[in-house]
């Protein structure tokens, strides 16, 4: 038996001992790996992380492709197997409009943007003509989904392999970066799925909502494509409540119906309701006021609608909702639904305080109206 008493470890492994050969192997050998190899290491280790979140990518894409094709199966009856077809619609893509010259690219963009909406919903349509405008554009919505999934997936795969043929990991710092807002924005889309299947109502959803209760009792008249305007009196007001046509999956097109409500009867202010991303830290569903056009998209809209405002010296007057993505696109929340009579009263009070007797008001519904009727 090996008596380990008398054994002098400082000895053996030179401990103060500063030209020990052992000692200088240990120290100086992971330096001269990290060195020639650091980039690699970090490069593998990386790229576990990301092939992680890329798996689920394909897994949202592969199960939003799934109920796409399942819920079109089930609601359209189609005479012929959509998939082929459904799958050509995941691929398709549009180019934007050269902009090297500024001047009209916003018409450009939302002709272009238009075309390929019809394009969709007529093709989608003709899979079973006897298709309700409801279903159909339930249906659009998903295919949408599924088509920003595919893109999503596409896109992160096609960074990620480029960085790992060229060992490249510089290359693959920004993607490590963003993964964890894409992943977060994916999932939301992806959980997204059955409520705009059922037609439940979105956070999105709380602008229509509050001007959907407010033109309940009114006579309602389609504006524009999808968008339906109603007229009322209010504490000796005209009051112009505008939103999309619900109950269906839309967010209207605000912009040709303001151009059209201004052209006949010029309000005196402009109020929009819409939804706004919080910021880290803020709590969901609370409240706040501003001024300027509240509306998202690709900006095609609100460039019409802060245009004609301009053009017609009209003030426009914002109450949004804040709520995070994944609540935005995902089935309304019972704090977000709650607020909907507290913002009305915000409603009439920016009226009191903004117009007086005898004047008129367009007030703006934004946001998609499934689930949402008026």
């Amino acid at each position: 038996m090996v008596d380990l008493t008398n054994i002098d470890f400082d000895q053996l492994f030179g401990f103060g001992d500063d030209s020990n050969p052992l000692m200088m192997l240990i120290w100086i050998l992971p330096i001269i790996l990290f060195i020639f190899y650091g980039q690699r290491i970090q490069l593998q280790v990386t790229s576990g992380e990301i092939k992680k979140g890329i798996k689920k990518l394909d897994l949202y894409r592969t199960e939003a492709r799934k109920e796409l094709i399942e819920y079109v199966k089930t609601s359209m009856n189609p005479k012929e197997d959509p998939t082929k077809r459904l799958d050509r619609f995941l691929d398709y893509f549009t180019i934007m409009p050269v902009d090297m010259d500024p001047n009209g690219i916003v018409d450009k963009v939302r002709h272009t943007v238009r075309a390929r909406e019809d394009f969709s919903r007529n093709h989608v349509k003709s899979l079973s003509p006897s298709t309700d405008e409801i279903e159909l554009s339930k249906i659009t919505t998903l295919l949408e989904i599924a088509t920003s999934l595919h893109m999503i997936y596409k896109i992160i795969n096609h960074m990620y392999l480029t960085a790992k043929k060229q060992n490249n990991y510089p290359l693959i710092l920004p993607l490590q970066m963003i993964l964890p807002f894409i992943m977060e924005e994916a999932e939301a889309i992806s959980k997204a799925i059955p409520a705009f299947k059922l037609g439940q109502p979105v956070g999105d959803g709380i602008g229509p909502m509050v001007v959907g209760k407010m033109m309940l009792d009114t006579k309602k008249e389609t504006v524009a494509f999808q968008t339906v305007v109603g007229e009322k009196e209010y504490d000796e007001r005209k009051l112009f409540l505008l939103k999309a046509e619900g109950p269906g999956s839309s967010v209207g097109r605000p912009g040709d119906a303001v151009e059209k409500i201004v052209s006949k009867n010029k309000p005196d202010i402009i109020i929009m309701v819409d939804a706004a991303l919080k910021m880290e830290g803020e709590d969901s569903a609370i409240t706040a006021q501003g001024f300027g056009a509240a509306i998202g998209g690709i900006g095609t809209e609100r460039f019409v609608i802060e245009d004609i405002a301009t053009k017609n010296d009209i003030p426009i007057f914002a109450i949004v909702i804040k709520q995070s993505i994944k609540e935005a696109i995902n089935l309304m929340t019972k704090d977000i639904a709650n607020q909907a009579d507290n913002v009305r009263s915000q409603v009439y009070e920016m009226i009191h305080e903004n117009t007086k007797p005898g004047q008129s008001i367009l007030l703006i519904g934004v946001g998609n109206t499934i689930g949402v009727s008026q």
